[in-house]
């Protein structure tokens, strides 16, 4: 009863799928402006195909793997044409409406069984079509994707590498920003497995900024660490910016960025080699999680750069090698703002021995403590050895 049916709707075929195209115009944007072979030809050959391959599978004729390739097909090219996935499942689903008002329209008297072994035999085959469909579509996808991150990551390298990337961008659809902000992350070396961490944590970060600015960020994870590059206008909301770098999700790893602004796209090296510096000077230095620019690290920039005077400076602490207590006296005495009560309590010691110790360090180095040349200069000479 069911196999006879669904043949006698099956010369409606060419009919139903018009309906089908029909009722596309509510369902794909802009669909009057798609090609004319695509509405006419593709679409309605393979409602046709679909309708037909249903309503024969009614009837006792079971499909094979075979003839769901067409539709793979059509799923692959709707992914590469950029219409949506739930775009191309809701056709399905018209046109599976489409087909079960045209059986209970032709259903006569008595066939109410038949009826409902149909919807039941619809629901599997609309099943089984859009599996095969989505898993089409999403490779298709998949393999989009792969291409554009090789893309953007060949134009990220192109940048740093101070190359011509505009031939290379123009070719993957990539628009160029006029001027960059350059950022390196770091993370803790003494974590285990850090390079995998590093690219789990790139591909987050890459996730977090999705939107954040016009365009995609352009990433890439090597020698130096994860580089990200963005439009300069991101230098105007490094609050956000920093919150959404170190939001790295369940892991928690401990991010510091270095961040540095460019020019123009000529002046990305600059900017990552500086980036790259702020970011290091940032974690050598025991600063927290968080984004950090020229301004934040200054004097540890200057001081650690490569100055003639920089060996003598560090030279000077050579008197307190052999008296580490003296040492550790001297950097919390300056970590505490040379405040001797709280210096004394963070070394556990009573305040007195805090005094006696700092005039032995005048003693040992020649140089006055109480006077602030003689505390810039301790100071000048305990960060330049402490970032070489």
């Amino acid at each position: 009863m069911a196999a006879e049916l669904a043949r006698r709707c099956e010369s409606q075929v060419n009919r139903l799928a018009r309906e089908l195209a029909e009722r596309h115009f509510t369902v794909i944007p802009d669909y009057e402006s798609l090609p004319e072979d695509m509405r006419d030809l593709e679409m309605a050959t393979t409602a046709r195909r679909a309708i037909r391959q249903f309503l024969q599978s009614a009837a006792g004729v079971r499909p094979a793997d075979e003839d769901f390739r067409p539709f793979r097909e059509r799923a692959a090219q709707r992914a590469e044409e950029g219409i949506e996935l739930t775009t191309l499942l809701r056709t399905y689903f018209i046109g599976a409406e489409v087909v079960w008002d045209a059986l209970r329209a032709g259903a006569r008297p008595g066939e109410e069984p038949a009826l409902l072994w149909l919807a039941r035999h619809q629901l599997r085959g609309l099943n089984r079509m859009i599996a095969a469909v989505t898993e089409a579509y999403q490779a298709e996808r998949a393999a989009i994707l792969a291409e554009e991150r090789v893309a953007y990551q060949e134009v990220a390298r192109a940048l740093l590498a101070g190359e011509p990337a505009g031939a290379t961008a123009a070719r993957s659809g990539i628009r160029l920003a006029p001027a960059y902000l350059v950022l390196n992350l770091l993370i803790a070396d003494d974590v285990p497995n850090v390079n995998v961490i590093e690219r789990r944590v790139l591909r987050r970060v890459r996730a977090n900024l999705e939107g954040f600015t016009d365009g995609t960020p352009l990433t890439l994870l090597d020698a130096r660490g994860g580089h990200v590059l963005l439009p300069l206008n991101a230098a105007d909301r490094m609050p956000e910016l920093a919150r959404l770098l170190t939001d790295t999700g369940p892991g928690g790893e401990q991010i510091i960025a270095g961040a540095a602004r460019t020019q123009d796209t000529t002046d990305v090296p600059r900017a990552a080699e500086q980036a790259v510096r702020i970011a290091r000077l940032a974690h050598t230095t025991g600063r927290p999680p968080g984004v950090y620019q020229l301004a934040d690290v200054l004097l540890d920039y200057h001081l650690s750069g490569p100055a003639d005077s920089g060996r003598e400076l560090t030279a000077l602490l050579a008197p307190l090698e052999t008296h580490p207590e003296l040492l550790e006296t001297l950097r919390a005495f300056l970590d505490h703002d040379m405040d001797r009560r709280r210096t004394a309590q963070a070394l556990a010691v009573h305040p007195n021995t805090v005094d006696n110790r700092m005039a032995r360090v005048s003693s040992l180095l020649g140089v006055d403590t109480q006077t602030t040349r003689g505390l810039l200069l301790c100071a000048a000479a305990l960060t330049l050895r402490r970032l070489t």
